[in-house]
């Protein structure tokens, strides 16, 4: 009898083995199946960010957490605008957004500079150069290179439409608009009147 009751007890060890062993293949194939598609994601992200789609170079920079950008606030600017029709003005408050702490103390030495140069810019511009979108965009990467240009960096001009094919590119060295030490320019306010 002794040997029927060993064979009795013997099976529900083999089962508890059983389970352990189910429970533990169930465990890798579940981690295993997440560790593959946590890399099959960082694959595809690696991808969509190496296509570029004709993106900025600084766009396409990783972000990070880690680096605080450094503002500088400008005083606002209040230009009279160059349109013919009517007198008009435009107040503009403007904040550099530079990565590097270092640069922000530039830009306060070259202050009367900047300030000049983006003045300059501003009175060129009319009431519908400014009024969109667009139109802000355009002028707030031209505050970004007169900032550069007034630090003593060489900025390429950008091409205007149509002169991409009539104008041979020359070929001086010049450093990148990516490498440009303002990275932002944003508008805290704009009013036009």
């Amino acid at each position: 009898m002794s040997a029927a009751a060993a064979d009795a007890v013997a099976p529900p060890k083999g089962k508890k083995k059983l389970f352990v062993i189910i429970a533990a293949v169930l465990m890798l194939a579940v981690a295993g199946g997440g560790a593959m598609l946590m890399m099959k994601k960082k694959a595809a992200a690696e991808a969509e960010a190496d296509e570029g789609d004709g993106a900025p170079a600084h766009a396409a920079a990783k972000h990070d957490p880690k680096a605080v950008p450094l503002f500088v606030p400008l005083e606002p600017f209040t230009v009279n605008l160059a349109d013919r029709d009517a007198e008009r003005y435009a107040q503009v408050g403007i904040t550099l957004e530079v990565g590097d702490p270092h640069v922000g103390d530039q830009i306060k030495a070259y202050m009367p500079a900047i300030r000049n140069n983006i003045l300059m810019a501003l009175a060129d511009k009319t009431a519908a150069q400014l009024g969109d979108r667009q139109g802000k965009a355009k002028l707030a990467e031209q505050v970004r290179r007169e900032t550069a240009r007034a630090m003593g960096y060489e900025v390429d001009e950008p091409e205007a439409e149509g002169e991409t094919e009539a104008k041979p590119k020359k070929k001086k060295k010049k450093k990148a608009d990516a490498e440009l030490p303002v990275t932002g320019v944003h508008f805290s306010n704009f009013i036009i009147q």
